[in-house]
């Protein structure tokens, strides 16, 4: 296609054969045909949700029906279209404008084919918002309008993720003040924006938690779910509750921390890999049987994160190679595995697991792994002490540094671990590596007392 600037430049070459000698013009004609032959911005994206006679629905995108196969984070975006993912959801509009390999997140998401759950942040009272003062809430609607006003013709995005775990991830829900505010948040929004639905998320699918938003928040589109133990039920429950609009299930994954077995010292026992990869699986898989109400879901966390341990979360370790978790997804997604999956750790044995030793004690350690296409392995271990900086909500926590001097006499799966002489909590990680791109992590908790 000729552009209109090709045709411009041809008539002014016509009129003006001379062209040296109209210099100045030359250069505005000039200029129009670099405008005009610049790319044409995509067309907002419009999405809205159908119910047929029985009463289920289906979220439609630009006309077509879209199912959720999405990823809570913004990193390693080529690989979930690679293994078949579709969606991705942010917390807060901050994230939209980041660049990623020099490109704003939506544009690069858009040019991937990947729809975006734009998240909204909305005040936790944790960390110190007030629901009662005048002066915050109206700084906060003003900063939901003003986001809403940016984003809101961006072909990338989805649907609105107004508020997430607001109410608090211990909270009862029964505090009113929230979903009377979320309901005015999301007429400013419907009001900028009628072209994308509003979702807000919630932490688990607490009966009090359900009745309190349907009592207080008509405005609302999409309830979003973030559950762990409970996620492959968190559809049902909230239909007990008397739930009848869509679902999402917002984030999902392992056990979470708070919900697993502990060691008597009181450290939680971290679900192995291969357990988790299960869960993953048998999660995903559930959701089928509720696609009356559930649009999809957001597997978490497509990346990597320190939240109790490093590894407890993430679906990518911090050096980039996928778990286990990944393969699971994938072959949800997709109804295939990756051409490359990551190495499979079935045995990890070792005196040290949920004991209590002398430090300085040395104790042997064994892992065995295989992998699908028959890859070498390589083995990483570390001890590090039991985090303490823990925190509420999945809010950022560090990493405990390894203990230098801990591991020794390293053959393959086959160490031994020293105790550190300081007394205290700590973990034995193993990470197994296949060399291209796939990985698997486990860890054991164990004390050293004197």
């Amino acid at each position: 296609m000729l552009c209109v600037g090709a045709i411009l430049c041809s008539d002014m070459s016509k009129t003006y054969p001379d062209m040296r000698s109209r210099s100045s013009l030359a250069i505005h004609h000039l200029f129009a045909a670099l405008l005009f032959c610049a790319p044409a911005m995509a067309a907002p994206t419009s999405v809205e949700i159908i119910q047929d006679a029985s009463g289920a629905f289906t979220l439609m995108r630009d006309g077509k029906p879209y199912v959720i196969r999405g990823a809570g984070g913004t990193g390693h975006l080529k690989d979930l279209v690679k293994y078949g993912g579709n969606s991705i959801r942010t917390w807060g509009v901050g994230s939209l404008d980041e660049k990623v390999d020099g490109m704003p997140l939506l544009d690069y998401c858009h040019q991937l084919g990947i729809s975006v759950t734009a998240g909204i942040w909305v005040g936790h009272v944790r960390h110190g918002f007030n629901y009662s003062d005048e002066a915050q809430l109206k700084k906060q609607r003003d900063t939901v309008r003003a986001a809403v006003r940016k984003y809101k013709d961006h072909p990338s995005l989805l649907m609105w993720g107004l508020g997430n775990e607001m109410e608090g991830p211990e909270s009862d829900g029964k505090d009113a003040r929230i979903w009377t505010e979320l309901n005015v948040l999301a007429g400013i929004v419907k009001e900028e924006d009628p072209a994308h639905p509003v979702m807000t998320v919630i932490a688990g699918a607490a009966d009090s938690k359900v009745k309190g938003i349907l009592a207080h928040y008509p405005n609302i589109d999409i309830l979003g779910v973030n559950a762990y133990s409970g996620a492959s039920g968190a559809v049902r429950s909230t239909k007990r509750s008397g739930w009848k609009k869509p679902f999402v299930l917002t984030e999902f994954g392992p056990q979470g921390h708070w919900e697993v077995a502990k060691t008597s010292w009181g450290a939680p026992i971290e679900p192995s890999s291969r357990d988790k990869a299960a869960s993953y699986y048998a999660t995903m898989s559930l959701l089928a049987e509720n696609t009356d109400i559930c649009l999809g879901s957001y597997v978490f966390l497509w990346g990597q994160k320190q939240e109790v341990t490093s590894t407890w979360y993430g679906m990518f370790l911090s050096t980039g190679e996928k778990l286990p978790t990944v393969d699971a997804a994938c072959y949800v997604w997709s109804g295939k595995w990756p051409s490359n999956r990551s190495p499979k750790i079935t045995r990890f044995d070792t005196a040290l697991k949920e004991a209590t030793v002398a430090p300085g004690a040395l104790v042997p350690a064994t892992v065995e792994a295989t992998d699908a296409e028959g890859d070498a392995l390589q083995f990483e271990w570390s001890v590090r002490e039991e985090s303490t900086d823990r925190k509420s909500g999945g809010d950022a926590e560090a990493e405990p540094p390894a203990v230098k001097g801990a591991i020794a006499g390293q053959d393959g799966g086959k160490v031994n671990v020293t105790a550190p002489a300081k007394a205290g909590s700590y973990r034995l990680f193993v990470v197994v590596r296949d060399g291209k791109g796939g990985a698997s992590a486990d860890n054991l908790p164990f004390r050293v007392a004197h």
